[in-house]
């Protein structure tokens, strides 16, 4: 179904005007999400990696940015195989970041600002330098054994099957000295924990109990449709599709080590869980919509609150293709489900990257103003860019065993740039990832300064949701792609519009009178009330009139 142009008649997957009773607990309906990468933010003991009592400096920064939760990506102890997202102790800091001090007083200044602190929990691995995988490599007799998952090997003394690690290679390591495989989906360094063992879920709930009890207001849990694999391991199917440039873990499909049923239920007993504390979870899931969907759960056992929506970061970037994402999405949403979309994250390369500097800015336009919750990464706020990383600095581990396909992942992990003072204020010592090289003039103190900068803007938005319902949990109803443009209404009163081009392109928006508030490039037009054009790489935010 479409509608003529300037209409609002309701389509396919359009939100409807009914929205969820707001609490407390759902804080995050209105709120904004921002992603800090703890090596990269901030660093105030000068070994170059930056640490919690960065994060605390900070934080004032991030309460004025105007957005409302941080999500820490890991800081507990590790061996820093995959730099944090290999666990050694769930209950502790690594002396890298701090002390437990240092983490307790970062949530004591969050809460003091307005801001939740959500942790990043990594429940499908742990490194292989954790006590309980040192004990259950011990023998085939030990108690924790059946905490991994091992397997015999094939009848030709392989894998026992053809799993793929998202990393390259077989995800099967041989252990020498017990004579049996043990599963990674990753680094060899990343042992799979058994999660059809009840005692790792009882221990790993425990886990999350304790951050709970410290304060904390939530997690987003890594790679969750990992968790459980097929009880028979049976073979993945083979991707007659593969081509060597797409990576080695596209070999096959993941049919059989991923999305099995089982999973649901640990989601649900961690939902149940966090309840208890009105925590918010938030689920890193790279599936279809279909199978996305799944994982909000049901009236009676729900999971995460939010599973991850990633498909902005890939969609082709026209008015049409988005226009039909927008809805195909909020179509596929449960009755109950409530939206959310992601620009970037420290695996995927940056919006400024991949759109270009004009068009990242409509993007953070389109990223908040949309229905549901926004996560920013960390600098897209400023505009950054993947930076360049000479060979010999390299350190991200999947680039260093796949490099010829380019999915490093060290460009979109680089400091963050404070000022224009040595090492962009980021550090007094040697940064562990070197600096972008326009961090001179693309720095947090430049571009307050500079009402036409990317962090003007973001903060202007920012501030405009807050400000206006509709914005913050108001329904969507998308009106007619016409040429390149995306439009959409939020509410009544509130209509946006996006040139996703660089050629001027027409609009006729809703009978009314509508005033412009926000704009992506330097000046706002006069109010229109009629047929009017865009201006390349121009979006707009307009209220209607009184």
């Amino acid at each position: 179904m479409t509608s003529q142009p300037g209409s609002t008649a309701d389509q396919p997957g359009a939100s409807s005007g009914d929205q969820p009773e707001l609490t407390a607990d759902h804080w995050w309906r209105s709120g904004t999400i921002y992603q800090i990468y703890p090596r990269s933010f901030q660093d105030t003991n000068g070994d170059g990696i930056g640490d919690l009592p960065g994060i605390t400096a900070r934080l004032p920064y991030l309460a004025d940015l105007g957005i409302d939760a941080i999500w820490i990506s890991p800081i507990f102890p590790s061996p820093m195989a995959d730099f944090g997202y290999d666990v050694a102790d769930y209950i502790g800091i690594d002396p890298r970041f701090g002390t437990m001090a240092d983490f307790d007083r970062l949530v004591e200044s969050a809460h003091g600002l307005g801001l939740k602190v959500l942790l990043d929990f990594v429940p499908n691995h742990s490194s292989d330098q954790h006590p309980w995988f040192r004990e259950s490599r011990s023998s085939r007799t030990n108690p924790k054994r059946d905490w991994y998952v091992w397997r015999d090997p094939a009848p030709d003394g392989g894998p026992p099957n053809n799993w793929i690690s998202d990393f390259g290679g077989p995800a099967w390591e041989w252990d020498e000295a017990t004579g049996q495989y043990y599963s990674h989906a990753f680094l060899p360094q990343q042992p799979d924990l058994n999660w059809r063992n009840p005692e790792v879920i009882e221990a790993m709930l425990a886990a999350m109990r304790f951050w709970y009890e410290r304060g904390v207001d939530g997690f987003r849990i890594d790679v969750l449709w990992h968790m459980v694999k097929h009880a028979e391991f049976i073979d993945n199917p083979v991707n007659l599709d593969w081509q060597p440039g797409m990576g080695d873990m596209f070999r096959v499909h993941q049919t059989h080590s991923t999305d099995q049923p089982e999973v649901h239920e640990i989601a649900a007993r961690m939902r149940a869980l966090g309840d208890e504390f009105g925590a918010l979870l938030i689920g890193e899931i790279y599936l279809p919509f279909d199978r996305l969907m799944t994982y909000y759960g049901s009236a009676d056992a729900p999971e995460v609150q939010l599973p991850f929506n990633f498909t902005l970061i890939d969609a082709p970037w026209n008015a049409r293709a988005l226009h039909q994402l927008i809805l195909d999405y909020e179509a596929a949403l449960p009755a109950d489900g409530w939206p959310n979309w992601v620009l970037g994250n420290h695996d995927r390369p940056r919006i400024a990257t991949k759109r270009g500097e004009a068009q990242a800015r409509v993007a953070q336009m389109l990223l908040l103003t949309l229905r549901g919750t926004p996560t920013l990464y960390y600098g897209d706020e400023l505009g950054m860019t993947d930076v360049a990383i000479p060979a010999d600095q390299v350190q991200d581990p999947r680039e260093l065993r796949e490099p010829a396909i380019g999915l490093g992942r060290d460009p979109v992990r680089t400091p963050m740039p404070w000022d224009a003072s040595e090492n962009a204020g980021f550090t007094i010592g040697t940064p562990w990832l070197p600096l972008g090289p326009d961090w001179p003039a693309r720095n947090i103190a430049a571009e307050q300064g500079d009402p036409r900068s990317m962090l003007s803007l973001v903060r202007h938005l920012l501030r405009l949701r807050r400000s206006n319902p509709a914005l913050a949990t108001g329904d969507l109803r998308l009106l007619d792609a016409e040429a390149n443009v995306l439009s959409y209404r939020r509410g009544e009163d509130v209509l946006v519009a996006l040139n996703l081009g660089n050629a001027d392109a027409p609009l006729t928006p809703p009978p009314g009178e509508w005033h412009p508030v926000a704009s992506t490039l330097a000046a706002l037009p006069p109010p229109v009330a009629g047929p009017f054009t865009l201006r390349p790489n121009e979006g707009l935010v307009f209220i209607a009139a009184p």
